[in-house]
């Protein structure tokens, strides 16, 4: 039996090429996409069992600087417009979160893809067999026309 293929929204093309966000005027305000990925960062990390406080704590310990509940509660709170996470915050905050989220977002607007841990190396991999499969069908072609010209 053969499966359907689904589609849907969030998984997207595994192999489609990135591309960078389209330089719409107007199009670029992320306040609010920032604040979602930020709650649903402290909502794993609630479910994990690490409340605002403990993250507010550890990231406070990590950035030598202080960071308040409170200032969680304001940068994920879409409402308040002008309160918004510093960029020097957020890896801080995946940190203790132990999360990528931002980071992945970022890489995708940008035109790229975050790939962490043993996907660099499959990545690398990829890449020098790609690399060594054009060098294999460049020899056979040189050994082509060396055999054509004896």
């Amino acid at each position: 039996m053969k499966r359907k293929a689904r589609s849907d929204s969030l998984t997207g093309d595994m192999f489609a090429l990135p591309r960078q966000a389209a330089s719409v005027p107007g199009s670029m305000d992320y306040r609010p996409t920032v604040s979602a990925l930020l709650g649903d960062m402290l909502k794993d990390a609630g479910a994990a069992g690490m409340d605002r406080w403990e993250v507010a704590t550890r990231a406070s310990r990590l950035a030598g600087r202080d960071v308040s509940k409170n200032m969680l509660d304001g940068y994920t709170a879409e409402s308040r417009e002008e309160f918004n996470c510093p960029l020097w915050l957020a890896p801080v905050l995946e940190i203790v979160c132990s999360s990528t989220r931002l980071a992945e977002w970022h890489g995708g607007i940008v035109g790229g893809q975050l790939l962490l841990g043993a996907a660099t190396l499959d990545a690398e991999i990829g890449r020098l067999e790609r690399v060594r499969q054009q060098a294999s069908e460049e020899i056979r072609a040189l050994k082509d026309i060396a055999r054509k010209v004896r």
